[in-house]
């Protein structure tokens, strides 16, 4: 569908592109090289992102740390279509006589899209003038949207910087985090970006060596105000205690489609007596992405153990064969192998998710994760995940995640 959905929206989009200079047909390739992909939003600002094109079919995505491969190359007539792994947003372009690239990243689940632009042979991020004027490693106390009711949260912005005034790090919300930010101090302006294939971010700010004021922007449709100061005690309420089952429960019930469209539960035979971990999840989420890739390989080496896994996914996609296709692709793209249900498809609104697990207080996070014992007792709840990006946090939550399950298993 995805691929039709393509075509179609070359066609619509470009004629407003007819002057773009493209290569004929017969060499519309994308060439070898390292590229500055960028996306326009509001406030005259961008947001920037590296990418190197191993061959005609292959590309990494570079966001400090991380790579991101890209082995879904497509071309059609004078557009290239990448189609980023796992989830199922796309860049779509036109490849210029220069090698640059111009065109739209296209979310078609959330119905969006953004112009798109690259240029080829550019590897830098963002360019600097006048050296950074302040080191702002270390940890940072940050609120999002201060004072406005309903959106105001909090967040441990987590740096390190270079000497040449090169930034890496992330935000860490209750919630999750902010994946891998990669930027620069120039003179007293932060800015930090990234791009995964599901989202694009950007952050900037104006600095002194203790405050921090600015925006963070989320594609071309949101925009919000932070500010934040040095505190290297900070840190955020524990995630075991945001998310818990009201009174009357101790138990967890759902009754969900697998993607062969069969019904399962808690009280089928394989979860009986053994150890669970329900995962709330969508195969749209950055985030869940990280805890799926963990929970994949500690599955692996587990299963034989007396430990299971199941999640629940709530999905953007239109229809339910798209959602489950979706998930197929996902299980398939990272060795996921344990069974992953939807929860719901149409929409991720939490609210609803709420609906469909009316025993929790509410469900505020995607991933959340729920253990279940042997007795089927819901024991712990843990809301968000820390991924890779937040270093230490990461370990930290791998460590108290094997102790509880190996607690668990020895009951």
């Amino acid at each position: 569908m995805r691929y039709i959905f393509g075509l179609i929206l070359t066609a619509l989009l470009f004629s407003c592109k007819n002057d773009i200079k493209t290569k004929p047909q017969n060499s519309n390739q994308l060439k070898p090289g390292t590229y500055r992909g960028w996306i326009p939003i509001q406030d005259n600002e961008e947001i920037p992102f590296i990418f190197k094109v191993e061959s005609d079919k292959t590309i990494e995505i570079y966001n400090a740390d991380e790579i991101i491969v890209v082995d879904e190359v497509d071309y059609q007539n004078d557009s290239v279509y990448i189609n980023l792994p796992v989830f199922k947003d796309f860049l779509v372009a036109k490849i210029t006589e220069e090698n640059n690239l111009s065109g739209y990243y296209v979310s078609p689940d959330r119905n969006r899209k953004v112009p798109f632009e690259a240029t080829y042979k550019n590897a830098i991020r963002f360019g600097t003038g006048t050296g950074a004027a302040y080191n702002i490693e270390g940890v940072w106390e940050t609120v999002f949207s201060k004072g406005v009711e309903g959106d105001e949260y909090i967040a441990k912005g987590i740096f390190k910087q270079q000497d040449d005034g090169k930034v890496t790090g992330t935000f860490r919300t209750t919630t999750g985090d902010y994946r891998y930010l990669e930027g620069v101090l120039d003179g007293t302006r932060l800015k930090l970006s990234t791009f995964d294939g599901a989202h694009a971010f950007y952050f900037t700010a104006t600095v002194t060596d203790s405050t921090m004021n600015g925006y963070f922007y989320s594609g071309n449709h949101w925009k919000e105000p932070f500010e934040a100061k040095r505190n290297v005690n900070y840190e955020l309420p524990s995630s075991n205690t945001l998310t818990y089952l009201k009174e009357g429960y101790d138990s967890l019930d759902f009754v969900f489609p697998n993607t062969s469209d069969e019904l399962m539960s808690l009280k089928d035979d394989r979860f009986k007596d053994k150890v669970v971990v329900v995962q709330i999840m969508g195969t749209w989420c950055p985030n869940c992405l990280d805890e799926s890739k963990y929970y994949a390989d500690f599955y692996k080496k587990n299963k034989d153990k007396g430990i299971e896994f199941v999640a629940l996914a709530f999905e953007y996609a239109k229809d339910k064969e798209t959602a489950f296709s979706r998930i197929d692709r996902l299980a398939s793209k990272i060795n996921i192998n344990y069974p992953i249900l939807l929860a719901q498809y149409g929409g991720a609104d939490k609210t609803k998710a709420q609906e469909k697990l009316p025993m929790l207080n509410h469900v505020l996070s995607y991933p959340t994760s729920i253990f279940i014992d042997k007795k089927g007792r819901v024991r712990k709840i843990h809301t968000g995940f820390n991924g890779p990006a937040t270093g230490e946090k990461y370990s930290e939550f791998k460590n108290e995640f094997e102790n509880f399950v190996a607690e668990l298993l020895s009951e």
